[in-house]
């Protein structure tokens, strides 16, 4: 298998900076862990990329009706658990098998491996709140390796 890369967002709240679309131009997939604010911004994330999302505590249903609050899928092979808030799991990842667990809600990066499961939280690529950082994460799978970063913008 070769490398499959994927594009990690979190907390738009209905920004997407121009330079997330470069970043993420050569991602297989592209995950969207809730906060988004505007349909908008998940259809030019679906321009780049297949784009999969959940609601955040901020996205109306009424605007995002296909979206759940959590989602399980499978990215090459491995699989991935999909929710905003962490504090909101309700399954067992490893009874369930779950090797990458994506979410967002914090405003903070986070990478983390917890009992073999994955914790990554790519921090909030909207407008800058809480004085956290302005950041988006990259996943790549590989048959031996799930390896996630963050990638820092510059702009507020």
């Amino acid at each position: 298998m070769s490398k499959y890369k994927i594009g990690v967002i979190s907390d738009t709240h209905g920004l997407l900076r121009p330079e997330i679309l470069g970043l993420f131009a050569q991602t297989d997939l592209i995950v969207h862990a809730g906060d988004i604010g505007r349909p908008e911004v998940l259809s030019d994330l679906n321009a780049i990329a297949p784009t999969k999302a959940v609601l955040g505590n901020v996205d109306s249903p009424y605007y995002f009706p296909k979206l759940k609050t959590a989602e399980c899928f499978h990215a090459a092979g491995r699989r991935i658990y999909l929710l905003h808030n962490r504090s909101y799991l309700a399954v067992d990842p490893l009874e369930h098998q779950i090797e990458l667990m994506i979410f967002g809600h914090s405003h903070t990066p986070l990478l983390e491996k917890v009992n073999g499961v994955i914790y990554f939280n790519p921090g909030s690529a909207g407008p800058r709140r809480f004085g956290k950082p302005i950041s988006v994460g990259l996943v790549t799978v590989t048959e031996d390796s799930i390896q996630a970063r963050h990638i820092f913008l510059k702009r507020s």
